[in-house]
């Protein structure tokens, strides 16, 4: 089966899908030397009556077996996150469900889940530094009772009211010492998400840093680890040295992935990933790769990737979901291509075919064939097979 993909200048190229496909066998040896969680997206109810800024209408059995699927290569779930559609189509009401479900799956399964709290209740404008606490504070307790563990997320609320990086140590500070149990903190740029621009109260990320720095010094016991998502490996890598001994880096950065997980002489990154929702198989394998001490081919096997997720990833980077979204109906896992709150059509046609061609290339399709059939049905839609 041949596929014509369009290129960005209108013409068409001839497109045969690859037959040997990446490793998609489940079970194997538990991944041990890095922590990977793989931050998951949602599924969609394809015939819910709703509107774009309505509430979310999701497929809860789809969600839920595409959670499956990553705990059964290994990986562990990061759960109602920014690639879940938090604050994107994705309410808190139908966020708090989604926690709920999922950690009860996670039980079910004994699959390891750590799960987002925010503040994205507050839809309005936002009076003071009480009402964001309060909101963390509905959140936490939601996240803790479900038996989950805590990511703290950047609040667009709380920059709304914060007056500069003291607000940010006494709201941090009042949560972790309220936490049952160590949580992640979440550094989310602005390039996922405009709002957060001047998070932890500058615009100069040195002395943001210096912030985050001292909300993880003054709480060390409190925090598992950071979440860094600000496409800037050197940074990452200074941060990552200066964390105190215990604190984990999770990398976030899905432009350099593979070097920050594989480290260096001086300590790595573990991963909670938007990209590995695609690459969920793939990902696994290769952390089992270097569970053995094989750098070079854990390197082999992910630095290949790179260009796909660039390529999701690209400028508005919050719109990398759809690319996500898209890709796992391909691969099967789910049987349409919509989005919560319409984010389908957030990414152009050319760019859709673009990450169908390197996915397929990688070998992300467990069944080529069907992967290709779907790619010539959307075309078709789009009216560029005849």
């Amino acid at each position: 089966m041949t596929v014509l993909l369009p290129g960005a200048d209108g013409t068409f190229r001839t497109h045969e899908p690859r037959r040997d496909g990446a490793v998609h066998a489940t079970g194997g040896a538990p991944l041990v030397s890095r922590t990977v969680l793989s931050a998951a997206h949602v599924v969609a109810d394809p015939y819910a009556d709703t509107t774009p800024d309505g509430p979310a209408a999701v497929d809860w059995d789809a969600t839920l077996a595409f959670r499956r699927h990553l705990w059964a290569h290994g990986l562990g779930v990061a759960e109602a996150m920014d690639t879940a559609q938090r604050g994107m189509g994705l309410d808190w009401a139908g966020a708090a469900e989604l926690i709920r479900r999922s950690a009860a799956e996670a039980r079910a399964v004994g699959g390891r889940i750590a799960c987002g709290a925010g503040t994205d209740q507050l839809t309005g404008p936002v009076a003071d530094l009480a009402t964001v606490l309060a909101a963390y504070e509905e959140q936490l307790a939601l996240v803790e009772e479900s038996g989950a563990q805590a990511v703290l997320m950047a609040s667009r609320a709380l920059v709304s009211v914060a007056r500069g990086p003291e607000d940010y140590l006494e709201l941090y500070g009042h949560l972790m010492r309220q936490a049952s149990e160590p949580v992640v903190l979440h550094w989310l740029g602005p390039m996922f998400d405009p709002a957060l621009e001047g998070y932890w109260g500058s615009r100069d990320l040195d002395a943001a840093t210096e912030t985050f720095l001292k909300v993880i010094a003054e709480h060390p016991d409190k925090v598992d680890g950071v979440k860094v998502s600000l496409l800037d490996a050197r940074r990452e890598v200074d941060l990552r040295r200066r964390l105190p001994r215990g604190v984990r880096c999770y990398t976030g950065d899905d432009f350099h992935y593979p070097e920050l997980i594989a480290g260096d002489d001086q300590g790595f990154s573990h991963a909670l990933l938007g990209i590995f929702d695609p690459l969920g198989p793939l990902a696994a394998h290769a952390v089992r790769v270097l569970d053995t001490g094989d750098t070079r081919a854990f390197r082999e096997l992910l630095d290949p990737t790179v260009e796909l997720s660039r390529h999701l990833f690209r400028a508005p980077t919050r719109f990398y979901k759809t690319g996500v979204v898209f890709l796992a109906w391909l691969a099967g896992h789910q049987s349409h291509f919509t989005m919560v709150g319409g984010l389908h059509s957030a990414r152009s046609l050319p760019h859709l075919a673009r990450a169908y061609e390197l996915a397929d290339g990688l070998g992300l399709f467990p069944d080529p064939e069907l992967a290709a059939s779907r790619m010539t049905s959307l075309l078709a839609v789009y009216g560029g097979v005849r």
